[in-house]
Formats: structure tokens, C-alpha cells, sequence
């Protein structure tokens, strides 16, 4: 029987489970610490998850902010964009117009003084040759009156006859220079 007895004060004594004080007194342990650790440590631990949160979350509207100031401003810098091309756009077709108007002026100038030239020109010629004529009359005058001088045999010294005579002289020259004329243009 001791056997017996033994076999179920061994068995009584199952090494899985603890002896009941010590079921107790951990227990009470079990709870003072949980106590412990609902009343300090979770209270501090759901602040610092909630500073977490708010951070991340205000860090996400900020983000979100900077991100939406970014794409205004993206936009407007491809309106100032725009503007500036259409502004270059526009200087460049009043320049390529001032230019063609400026052409057409500097055009019309140099036809002016082209004509001016040659009207002055003209004048200038025109001078000359009245000039010449009559420097070529006084010449042609005088030595035609040498001529008739020495042919006649007698001095021409009165003026009236000398310009009677320079006329006559003169005007038949112009005949036969106008009748030259008329037959070499035919």
C-alpha cells in the first residue's frame, strides 16, 4: 500500500502544475503589474502614439500643402510661360513690321535723293551748256569776225555789225547742225 500511497502522492504532485500559493501570489503579481502598466505606461504610451499620429498626419497635410503650393506655382510659371512667348511672339511681328516699313521709307528716301540727283544733275548740265554756249558764242563770235575782217579786207570794230554779223554766222551754223540731225535719224 505504500506503493499505492506513494504512486498518488506523486501523482498529486504534477510538476505542470504549480502549487496553488504560488498560483496566487502570482496572480496578484500578474495584477499589480498590469495595474501598473494600465494606469503609467499605457496611458504614456497611447500619448506618444497620438503626438505620432498627429505628427504624421500634419505632416501629411503639409506635404499635401507644399505639394499643392508647388503645383500652383507650377502653373503659374507655364502661364508667365505662355505670356512670355506670346510677348516675344508679338515683339518679334512689330519688329518684322517695323522693319518692312522702315525698308519702304529708307526706299522711298533713296527714290527722293536718286531723283533730287539727277534733277540737279540735269540742272548742273544744263547750266554748263548754256555756259558753253555762250562762252563758245563769244569764241565763235570773235573769230568770225577775224575771219570776215580779213577776208572784206577791213576792220569790224563797230559792235552792231559784229553782232549782226556773229548772228548770221551762227544761226547758219545751228541750220546746217539741225538739217544733220533730221537726215542722220532717218
Amino acid at each position: 500500500m505504500n506503493a499505492l500511497v506513494m504512486a498518488a502522492a506523486e501523482e498529486a504532485e504534477n510538476p505542470l502544475l504549480p502549487p496553488i500559493p504560488e498560483l496566487v501570489i502570482g496572480l496578484i503579481a500578474f495584477l499589480i503589474v498590469f495595474l501598473f502598466l494600465g494606469k503609467k505606461l499605457l496611458p504614456n504610451i497611447n500619448r506618444v502614439l497620438d503626438e505620432r499620429r498627429a505628427a504624421i498626419e500634419g505632416g501629411m497635410e503639409k506635404a499635401k500643402a507644399a505639394q499643392d503650393e508647388a503645383q500652383q506655382a507650377l502653373e503659374d510659371y507655364r502661364a508667365q510661360l505662355a505670356d512670355a512667348r506670346h510677348e516675344a511672339a508679338r515683339l518679334r511681328q512689330e519688329a518684322q513690321e517695323q522693319g518692312v516699313a522702315l525698308i519702304a521709307e529708307m526706299r522711298a528716301e533713296g527714290q527722293r535723293q536718286q531723283e533730287e540727283i539727277i534733277a540737279a544733275g540735269h540742272a548742273q548740265i544744263e547750266a554748263d551748256r548754256q555756259v558753253a554756249t555762250a562762252t563758245l558764242r563769244q569764241d565763235v563770235g570773235k573769230l568770225a569776225i577775224d575771219l570776215a575782217g580779213r577776208i572784206v579786207g577791213e576792220s569790224m570794230t563797230d559792235s552792231a555789225v559784229q553782232s549782226r554779223t556773229i548772228d548770221r554766222f551762227l544761226d547758219a551754223l545751228e541750220a546746217k547742225a539741225a538739217e544733220q540731225k533730221t537726215e542722220a535719224g532717218r
